[in-house]
């Protein structure tokens, strides 16, 4: 919510654009801000008719000096009458430009704020107060400015009344506080003598301060420049969820910059699929024509049936974000623990959560004392540059060229923190262009279904070792061949001593494995194959994201062979190695292996015999209409 006590149209009588400006106030606490802030709101001429006056009168009947904070206070208490107010976002006018203006009222608040993309300064304002002077909290807030990749500042030297305006005290803070913003690479707009209490230096150069000759505050904040529109930035739509209504697949989502509309060419990140966007859906009137800009939340509908998971970029073809699966990042640390080399963490990057490890660490210093030795762990309230690596492909943007999409967050037990920008993407990462155009099949699904008397399908049997998968996916890949069908066995083992022979056992590696052996199911089901995948695959989160990836093709079976049996009969060794610590015993030692929690079979193979359990597998795919024709009749009389 933004203060909007006086209606702002964000164009001018004449149709033309005012620009818009984000600046974010920060300094350390009683030095003023609030005062300021209702300073501004009257120099502007922002507040309601009358508020002014009732205020003072109210403050003279309790005998008590107005404060010019007092008119944030009473703004609050009639949210209920009609005026809109949050107190982190203060909407005013200047002669030039149409402000937002967004306090931070303590670095850990401001970084939460800034970093969960709530805003997006183009600008800042730094408060100090002139008698205290530059304080330790004061070099910390101008880091996180840095951190955020916030260029311009106007540095504010308030309650200059408490030192008698003199310029010589006005000299040494402004030589201080320009010197530790300066070495961060931010110098300072301007740095301006001011009493927010009685106006100097707010909107006009009183006597007081007649030997300063800089701008006033109004003036410094009309000088900003504003970034460029996020339209007109390449187009950035991170997929929130992906709904079915009616024949329509739609992919919604926020875009975060650039334009769209229907008849682009666009890729989806970080898998570099193609497609063309068929239409742009909206509420309540829907197809959507013309071209939908920043900040419009869309839903979209592909000319082509690609597998798409929240997490993704939609991008131009051609001007697309890299996919990586290494990062560096300048992050502020908010945990009590301190981030050390190695850690495991949670990452956020736009709408995809990702397991991330920290690689290196460098840089890492108390921004209230960049004099300090660096380490090798990040401290609370502490910053440095981290590299990661990720568990699972993202696509990202360094935050210099795209500051929506360039903010990571980093959570830990549920909780954020830390976070900041991202600073580059790991080189020789493959940029989706257009020259990738994924060639579909000569035949369609109906002809193959024809052919083979089935449709595609993936059969996912997951179980402990020596849980019976293996020989049931082969009895059930024997059955549907000698029928005409066109099984696939994918065997877990053996896919690890070839495609996937380069993976070890860490749970990144099993993730990746899995994800693997998911996509070339996948690819197989959408061409009208059976592919039976026999993998352990004991994470649930890795099973549930092959589910994603195939998408209506899958069926989970669960072979839920007791493990005092499958210790009996483990043909492949896998228990004897578990015992031994190489894998994790998957029968309860380290809880390793996760059963499903609705798949669509089970079966426990030492309660049947092979046939019976194919036989029980038939009858599924008859059911759930994966068998066609012939098949149908046959598996009906099982």
């Amino acid at each position: 919510m933004t203060l909007a006590v006086s209606p702002a149209s964000l164009t001018t009588p004449n149709g033309t654009t005012r620009p818009l400006v984000r600046i974010v106030i920060v300094g350390h606490v009683d030095h003023g801000k609030s005062t300021l802030v209702g300073r501004l709101l009257h120099e502007t001429g922002s507040l309601p008719d009358g508020k002014l006056e009732m205020l003072k009168a109210v403050s003279a009947r309790r005998g008590m000096p107005f404060e010019w904070s007092f008119l944030l206070d009473a703004l609050q208490t009639e949210r209920d009458q009609g005026i809109t107010i949050d107190t982190t976002q203060i909407s005013f006018r200047t002669r030039s430009r149409d402000v937002v203006l967004i306090d931070a009222p303590g670095h850990a608040e401001f970084l939460r704020n800034m970093i969960t993309g709530a805003s997006q300064a183009d600008g800042a304002v730094l408060i100090i107060d002139a008698l205290e002077g530059v304080r330790d909290q004061t070099r910390r807030h101008g880091y996180l400015l840095h951190l955020l990749g916030i260029k311009q500042v106007a540095v504010v030297v308030n309650k200059m009344d408490r030192v008698d305006f003199s310029a010589q005290r006005f000299q040494s803070i402004s030589d201080e506080i320009t010197e530790h913003l300066t070495s961060l690479g931010v110098t300072p707009t301007a740095v301006i003598p001011i009493s927010a209490r009685d106006g100097d230096g707010v909107a006009e150069r009183t006597d007081n301060i007649r030997w300063y000759q800089g701008p006033t505050v109004v003036e410094a904040l009309d000088a900003l420049t504003p970034s460029q529109p996020l339209d007109q930035l390449a187009l950035r739509l991170p997929v929130q969820a992906i709904y079915k209504f009616d024949d329509r697949r739609i992919v919604a989502g926020r875009i975060e910059s650039g334009r769209l509309q229907a008849g682009d060419d666009i890729v989806i990140m970080p898998a570099g699929k193609i497609a063309k966007i068929k239409s742009v859906e909206s509420w309540p009137v829907t197809p959507v024509a013309g071209p939908q800009g920043a900040g419009r939340s869309v839903g979209i509908t592909l000319d082509r049936e690609l597998f798409v998971e929240r997490g993704d970029v939609i991008a131009h073809a051609g001007a697309a974000p890299r996919d990586t699966r290494r990062l560096r990042a300048r992050i502020f640390w908010l945990h009590d623990q301190p981030l050390a080399e190695g850690a495991s963490i949670l990452v956020r990057l736009g709408t995809r959560e990702t397991r991330a490890t920290v690689v290196a660490i460098e840089k890492a210093v108390d921004p209230g004392d960049l004099g300090s030795v660096a380490a090798k762990a990040i401290a609370r309230n502490h910053v440095g540059e981290i590299d990661l690596s990720l568990a699972q492909p993202v696509a990202a943007d360094p935050a210099e060229t795209f500051p929506r999409t360039g903010r990571l967050v980093i959570e830990v037990a549920g909780r954020i923190a830390g976070g900041g920008l991202v600073l580059s993407v790991e080189s020789g990462q493959r940029a989706a262009t257009a020259d990738i155009v994924p060639v579909e099949s000569a035949l369609k699904p109906e002809e193959r279904a024809a052919r083979f008397r089935h449709t595609g399908a993936v059969l996912w049997f997951t179980g402990l070792p020596g849980s019976g998968k293996s020989t049931l996916a082969k009895a059930v890949e024997r059955r549907l061949f000698d029928r005409g069908g066109s099984p696939i066995l994918l065997d877990g083992d053996t896919l690890r001593a070839g495609l996937n022979s380069d993976l070890g056992f860490s749970p990144e590696d099993r993730s990746e494995n899995i994800r693997r052996l998911a996509e070339i199911a996948a690819h197989l089901a959408a061409n009208g194959h059976v592919a039976i995948v026999a993998a352990v695959s004991p994470a649930r989160g890795d099973r549930d994201a092959a589910r994603r990836i195939a998408g209506e093709h899958f069926r989970e079976i669960y072979v839920a062979t007791p493990a005092e049996v499958c210790e009996q009969r483990d043909p492949k060794g896998h228990y004897a190695k578990a015992r031994a610590g190489t894998l994790q015993n998957f029968t309860g030692i380290g809880n390793d292996y996760q059963p499903p929690v609705a798949s669509k079979l089970t079966i426990d193979t030492s309660a049947h015999s092979v046939a019976e359990a194919a036989d029980k597998v038939e009858t599924m795919l008859a059911s759930s209409g994966v068998l066609v024709g012939e098949l149908i009749d046959l598996a009906a009389h099982i």
